[in-house]
């Protein structure tokens, strides 16, 4: 890798940890649509990986750990369950067809937030919804390799708050990033392209980096602020899997 690529791959990787650092998610999906213009999707995804799973695990650390596994091991159970035994095609084999649809919603429902409408709280039957929110995300992660519908709508209807809803974020997109790799096993890491030390590092770097700025901004956000910028990444990760399917 020359130096060039290498400092393309650090932007990448510094603007996508921000906009996790910000929003809670969305690493994955910008990091590899925006490595897809310059370079294979196989070494796009071999990238990713690490940087995924440490920013997930760092975004886990707080103190709510045991109040949201006491209040979501439901829907954590079923998204796992879904996403290891999904009858759907596998990540990849699923066709352009399932990334249309599932962009279509992202865009929809980011502008439906945006709008101000609100999902009704669902009291008593948080813990029922939240199995369906699991099971329903599982299908569509084992599909797609997306996480975040209808389990982050189900997350913002609890009225958490912002730090408490990033680390629920962070411990269920653990979950399903965990799950996805159970499901696609020896497969997950048929990449196809090698990757030399310096890409993965400065990969790492870049995106720990820019999780941290993102989250200095964020306790600087007001609620309403952070609920946009929310909205906002869901019409971003919508735009960019619509692109990639058309």
């Amino acid at each position: 890798m020359d130096l060039l690529l290498l400092g393309l791959i650090a932007i990448v990787f510094l603007a996508a940890g921000a906009v996790k650092g910000i929003s809670g998610m969305g690493l994955p999906t910008f990091s590899v649509a925006l490595l897809g213009l310059f370079m294979p999707a196989a070494t796009a995804a071999t990238l990713m990986l690490l940087p995924s799973l440490l920013t997930n695990i760092a975004q886990c650390v707080g103190p709510h750990a045991r109040a949201l596994a006491r209040r979501l091991w439901p829907m954590w159970l079923m998204l796992a369950a879904a996403t290891v035994f999904s009858p759907l095609p596998d990540l990849g084999s699923a066709g352009a067809g399932a990334r249309l649809t599932l962009g279509t919603v992202l865009v929809a429902y980011g502008l439906w937030g945006l709008a101000r409408a609100a999902l009704p709280d669902p009291g008593r039957f948080a813990r029922p919804l939240g199995g369906v929110a699991g099971a329903l995300s599982g299908l569509l992660t084992a599909a797609t390799g997306v996480f975040v519908m209808p389990m982050v709508p189900y997350l913002q209807s609890l009225r958490l708050d912002k730090d408490v809803m990033i680390q629920a974020l962070g411990l269920s997109f653990l979950v399903a990033t965990l799950a996805l790799a159970v499901r696609l096993g020896p497969l997950a890491v048929l990449s196809g392209a090698a990757v030399p030390l310096a890409g993965h590092a400065i990969a790492l770097g870049a995106a720990c980096t820019g999780l941290w700025l993102g989250s200095v901004l964020r306790r600087r956000l007001p609620l309403p602020v952070f609920q946009r910028a929310l909205y906002s990444v869901f019409i971003a990760l919508g735009a960019l899997m619509l692109a990639r399917a058309l």
